[in-house]
């Protein structure tokens, strides 16, 4: 299980569906488009993922046979965990859950399940029991270093992800404890940059120091993906254009990253760039839903012919979502905003996802929905319990002013 094969973020940052039961809404308003018809039989309604392999189906249909077989449970389940994260679909994690069903309710399950039982419940957004987890494993002497490290990490981008970034911090430095050092140099690596980042999220370290840090942790390392992936979602708190543009297009690559290519995607739609946001997510695990919602405002913003049928697919999907109980909170209230032209429920969704997710997309998704809503003042006060002074961590949270109190909402770009 080696350790640069997950990446600390990964699974948390591609929004995966959560498995908190709740009861369905029904999107209101403008978003609720009328159903889509096809002009002709000819026209593809939506591309379903790949298959599994030959071999993989083989092992599954092994598995079936005799659930018992541990061994090739883990092989099953890691296959498809690694195809949820390739692909964006969801369903891969069902897959994972039901080849580990022997096991999935034990509280003393093997370790290895532990960690990929963990790694499914955090990728639903059931955070709670998956921290109960990572925090037994990555505190367990007497496991490998390698498995350690790896829950360690993963236990890291839980706490990241809900905003707990004091203890995150810790978790950080926990994973460079000289017993761990026998993961190897990729963990090394990896523990740095997590405590960068996060020290740069905290306030505790100036945002181009950070991005110092992070340059020359990049030399070791010059074709990680994942590392280019944090340098640009630096660059882009930063405001910096020009490292932004070229970092995310290395993280993005040709596609494959369903995660690397929305951040690009994100970027070209906030500077007006609509057709090249479309072509960013026109290649690669098309069918995620998170391409599929960068598709759906591309195709708006640019007026294409083709913008109701996405949006009417987008909103199926998550309705689809919420049927399962699994409701896409950023996604919905984006779509809310970008395409439904629906503020008001806009800004109820991003409180409501900024209840269970704090990361800097969240931040800007909050304000923005805040500014079109007139909420900025709630909008403020949430933002400052996540971090001392938004404008310092991200740039395009300048326009909160560092106390609610004082009147007056600074427009974005100016900084005090």
């Amino acid at each position: 299980m080696p350790i640069a094969s997950t990446p600390p973020h990964t699974a948390s940052r591609l929004r995966a569906p959560r498995l908190a039961l709740i009861l369905l809404l029904t999107l209101a308003g403008p978003l609720q488009a009328a159903p889509f018809t096809p002009a002709s039989d000819e026209e593809v309604v939506e591309r379903l993922p790949a298959r599994p392999g030959l071999a993989e189906r083989r092992a599954r249909a092994e598995l079936q046979r005799d659930p018992s077989r541990l061994p090739l449970a883990l092989s099953v389940a890691r296959e498809a965990i690694d195809r949820a994260r390739r692909e964006g679909d969801p369903r891969e994690y069902g897959a994972a859950q039901a080849a580990l069903a022997p096991w999935w309710a034990q509280r003393d399950a093997p370790a290895p399940v532990r960690l990929l039982r963990a790694t499914i419940l955090q990728a639903r957004h059931e955070f709670a029991p998956a921290l109960l987890d990572l925090q037994a494993l990555a505190g367990d002497a007497s496991l490998p270093a390698a498995l350690r490290a790896q829950a360690g990490l993963t236990q890291v981008a839980v706490l990241q992800v809900q905003g707990r970034l004091a203890e995150a911090a810790r978790a950080c430095r926990a994973l460079q404890a000289p017993e761990l050092a026998a993961a190897g140099a990729g963990l090394a690596r990896a523990a740095e940059v997590c405590a960068v980042e996060i020290d740069s999220l905290r306030g505790d370290l100036d945002p181009r120091q950070a991005d110092l840090r992070l340059d020359a942790l990049a030399r070791q390392a010059p074709d990680d993906r994942w590392l280019a992936l944090v340098r640009a979602e630096l660059a882009v708190r930063l405001g910096d254009d020009t490292e932004a543009e070229r970092l995310l297009a290395q993280a993005a690559g040709q596609g494959g990253d369903p995660y690397a290519q929305a951040a690009r995607a994100d970027w070209l739609l906030d500077r007006g760039r609509a057709a090249e946001a479309l072509a960013a997510v026109s290649v690669g695990p098309v069918e995620a839903d998170a391409l599929q919602l960068r598709r759906a405002i591309a195709l708006h913003r640019l007026g294409d012919a083709r913008a109701a049928a996405a949006l009417s697919g987008m909103t199926a999907r998550l309705d689809a979502a919420r049927h399962r109980g699994e409701p896409h909170l950023r996604e919905e209230a984006r779509l809310a905003l970008d395409v439904g032209r629906d503020p008001a429920r806009a800004w109820t969704l991003a409180q409501e996802n900024w209840a269970g997710q704090r990361e800097p997309a969240d931040a800007v998704l909050l304000w923005r929905s805040a500014l079109r809503a007139g909420q900025t003042a709630q909008a403020v006060r949430l933002l400052q319990a996540w971090t001392r002074d938004p404008a310092r961590v991200d740039v395009r949270l300048c326009a909160a002013p560092t106390d609610a109190a004082a009147g007056g909402v600074r427009r974005p770009g100016e900084r005090t």
